[in-house]
């Protein structure tokens, strides 16, 4: 059963459990994706009917970041822990590369997914990068095409939301992949183009706060975040 925090359903697992169903996906027929919702793509889910239809439609909705945590906990609906998309990412990795698996990198600006298929492959041995592809292409089919001509078990998508979630729900399947999973600037923290935050403000809930001090122009996107806050003690007092 998932957790519905202001019209979103999570799933409510540990990052142990989301790997290994994630794991499972790759195994299982057909194509599935992952998303992974912090309080900002709630609030565009609450604006956008279709962005809410892609999220809610994935096989597995992770809560990304902490703000997602205390809200399912203010709305007496606990989960049972932030599962970043990024540390997601890094876990299903590790079980790939022991499987010898492939995956796909796509997104972010020209040359940054090639190097981190570069550092990826030394990080996890093993690892098989099928293909790469800049996140800068106006017509899908050629994308769509390269992925599937690559044989890519899973594909990690980081187009940003809600396009990731929307051109995961709308081109899965004719990718060939089994598991596409929508990780946001993922890719430029492998290709350490930005440097993730620090253990000690992840793990007190402030990672956000560390990306607003190195990038003060997120600041419009970071007022999400308290307006989050706000519709989340609306809905209690329903």
């Amino acid at each position: 059963m998932r957790i519905d925090v202001l019209g979103v359903g999570f799933d409510n697992v540990t990052m142990e459990e989301a790997v290994a169903r994630g794991v499972e996906l790759i195994h299982q027929e057909g194509s599935h994706y992952v998303v992974t919702p912090n309080p900002e793509i709630v609030e565009v889910c609450r604006e956008n009917l279709a962005a809410k239809i892609a999220v809610n439609g994935a096989d597995l909705v992770l809560p990304d970041g902490i703000g997602v945590i205390k809200g399912a906990a203010m709305l007496g609906t606990p989960l049972k822990e932030k599962t970043p998309g990024i540390e997601f990412a890094g876990h299903l990795m590790e079980r790939m590369a022991g499987e010898g698996l492939s995956l796909y990198l796509l997104g972010a600006k020209p040359g940054v997914a090639e190097k981190a298929a570069e550092n990826l492959r030394a990080q996890y041995p093993g690892l098989v990068i099928a293909g790469t592809h800049d996140g800068y292409f106006k017509e899908d089919g050629p994308v769509v095409e390269d992925i599937r001509q690559s044989g890519a078990d899973v594909v990690f998508v980081c187009l940003g939301a809600p396009k990731q979630e929307l051109w995961m729900e709308k081109n899965g399947p004719a990718t060939g992949a089994h598991l596409l999973c929508g990780l946001g600037g993922s890719l430029d923290v492998f290709a350490g183009v930005v440097e993730r935050a620090p253990k000690f403000w992840s793990d007190h809930g402030l990672e956000w706060l560390y990306r607003l001090c190195k990038e003060p122009k997120r600041i419009g996107r970071m007022m999400k975040l308290p307006l989050f806050l706000v519709h989340v003690k609306q809905e209690k007092r329903k």
